[in-house]
């Protein structure tokens, strides 16, 4: 291809990426998916495409659908064994953020209740929502009808509206909570943590990768149990986290996260759920294959001063 040809596709790529990652939930797989969508691009007879975004729209989106449809991915995606991957915040891959629906669609609560879509409802979802397409262009996109778009969208909008859901933070309030998180958690005293979460409040965790399904904790006090224990730092959490972790206080999928990390290496992540009756969802990351486009990112940037410096 001339250069022309590449910077037109790689002038959309991080749009591509975006959309990707919203209908997967994974980074890895959303980087495969534009990855394929370019050597289509390059194989393509381009002189017959009118609109290249919207070519491209329709590949990488149709790419994503038939990962969703997959028997390994239904296998890898099944309910109780699967997390969204994490993403700092300013990764182009959360892609737009000038609405609330676009904020949200990209929280880990949203990216959880999309799982419960059929894959065409996610992509109409997200297409509608995250990326303000008309029901004629999702059509067109789908190859489905313009009426089955908005029954697919007016479906999944009401799974999405039955399920809980956060909303974004700044990083300024995200700052206070992690405090506040920390300070409890580390206190030793679950009456510290019980006070912060709501009584419904529930825990998941990925068990660092060390098994298959997922560890999943309801109530507040059984919650707060967990992670009084979670975070008394032992020697033998050490040595699977590869060392003593700074503590840091960030902003992952517009929610307020703990980032632990080790020589600028993220090796866990907490995810804290907010609303306005306190912390209502608490997801845990520590799988090093989950953390890698997380790591990347926080290479990138300056931080502030760790809450802990070696936990």
């Amino acid at each position: 291809m001339n250069p022309d040809t590449v910077a037109r596709f790689e002038a959309g790529r991080e749009r591509l990426a975006a959309l990707a990652y919203r209908l997967l939930g994974s980074a890895a797989d959303a980087e495969d998916v534009v990855q394929d969508a370019f050597l289509r691009w390059q194989a393509a007879d381009r002189d017959r495409i009118e609109v290249p975004e919207a070519w491209l729209t329709k590949v990488v989106t149709n790419l994503a659908v038939d990962r969703l449809r997959s028997a390994r991915s239904r296998r890898e995606r099944a309910v109780g064994t699967w997390l969204p991957e994490p993403l700092l915040e300013g990764d182009p891959m959360l892609g737009p953020a000038d609405t609330v629906e676009q904020r949200e669609s990209v929280t880990l609560a949203v990216l959880l209740l999309l799982e419960r879509l059929s894959p065409i409802e996610r992509a109409v979802y997200v297409l509608r929502e995250a990326f303000s397409h008309s029901h004629a262009e999702i059509a067109g996109i789908l190859d489905i009808t313009e009426t089955a778009s908005q029954q697919h969208a007016h479906r999944a909008r009401r799974h999405v509206a039955g399920g809980r859901t956060y909303r974004p933070t700044d990083a300024t309030t995200a700052r206070r909570i992690v405090e506040a998180f920390v300070a409890a958690a580390a206190s030793g005293r679950t009456e510290r943590l019980v006070a912060l979460l709501t009584a419904d409040a529930a825990a998941v965790s990925d068990r660092a990768g060390l098994a298959t399904d997922l560890m999943h904790v309801t109530t507040a006090e059984r919650v707060a149990a967990v992670l009084r224990a979670g975070f008394k730092p032992t020697a033998a959490k050490r040595r699977l986290a590869g060392g003593a972790p700074a503590i840091h206080a960030g902003v992952v999928n517009g929610a307020p996260a703990v980032v632990a990390v080790i020589d600028d290496h993220v090796v866990g992540v907490v995810v804290l759920g907010v609303d306005d009756d306190g912390i209502g969802t608490v997801w845990g990351v520590a799988s090093r294959s989950r953390l890698g486009r997380l790591t990347v990112e926080w290479r990138r940037r300056a931080h502030d001063a760790a809450l802990i410096e070696s936990w």
